[in-house]
């Protein structure tokens, strides 16, 4: 919403349905909400909300998704703001009809005042740009302002990577849940956060893969808290490690797996001691 308040350029209706979605939206600039849902919000008619879509669609702060079945996703890319140009002649209007005749009072001669005297003189225009306001370094002639202009673009560059990333990781993790529990998993501030924290620990390739994986999982555990974004992480890189080896392990096969090794060791230890009572014979 802090980035959507300050931009101009759109009707208020226009306005009020972008603040409406960018209200709904999560830290991605995702949301999901219905054209009804809207224009109660709004209080606006429907028509109206979807002549407003089509038009922030156009000046490209907005994309619509649309999903078989599901309601209607909307991404708000402020950034990428940039209004249609409008083009009004300056004939095509005409002259009103209160100006085509002049009255009394606009016909009289402007009153004289201390500035009438100045009105004919032309200004001069300075012959060279101005300076910049900016000390210039010793030896030096000009400022330099590229830099952190360069710095805020590499800033901005790596921001938009970071969310198009939790964008790929939540998509993955979604439809996975989705096509498990035939219904959309919550998002909210935390989620947003782990998915976060998620990317930081995996990297974003191997996290889409293993959010995807991780729903698929056969656990007790898992099942009863409904493959939760927080038991995901809390033991992201094993989990990463079952995908990797495309080997579940749960409670029962874990069991299963230390009862093998149990029995392996009891085997060894029979085999020496075997071994130990064949020397003392001998």
């Amino acid at each position: 919403m802090s980035l959507c308040w300050p931009l101009q350029g759109m009707s208020p209706a226009q306005k009020s349905v972008l603040i409406s979605l960018s209200d709904n939206a999560n830290d991605e600039g995702v949301c999901w909400p219905s054209i009804a849902k809207i224009g109660q919000r709004t209080c606006l008619a429907e028509r109206t909300v979807q002549s407003a879509i089509r038009w922030l669609c156009s000046a490209g702060i907005l994309t619509v998704r649309e999903r078989l079945g599901r309601s209607t996703m909307y991404m708000i890319t402020p950034a990428t703001y940039a209004p249609p140009q409008e083009i009004h002649p300056a004939n095509a209007a005409g002259v009103p009809p209160h100006q085509s005749h002049p009255t009394p009072a606009n016909a009289a001669p402007p009153p004289r005042s201390s500035c009438t005297q100045n009105r004919n003189r032309t200004a001069i225009e300075p012959s060279v740009e101005p300076q910049s306001s900016f000390p210039a370094l010793i030896g030096q002639g000009t400022v330099v302002v590229a830099a952190p202009e360069k710095e805020i673009r590499s800033k901005a560059k790596i921001e938009a990577d970071r969310q198009e990333a939790c964008r790929g990781i939540w998509t993955s993790y979604a439809a996975a849940y989705f096509e498990r529990y035939q219904t959309e998993p919550v998002r909210n501030a935390t989620v947003n956060t782990q998915i976060n924290n998620l990317l930081k620990r995996l990297g974003a390739d191997e996290a889409r893969s293993v959010a995807a994986y991780y729903v698929s999982i056969q656990d007790a555990y898992l099942i009863r808290s409904c493959h939760d974004i927080g038991s995901l992480l809390a033991k992201a890189e094993a989990y990463r490690t079952q995908w990797a080896t495309n080997t579940q392990v749960n409670g029962t096969t874990a069991k299963q797996m230390e009862n093998t090794q149990a029995n392996m060791s009891t085997a060894e230890q029979a085999k020496a001691m075997l071994r130990k009572r064949g020397v003392e014979n001998a």
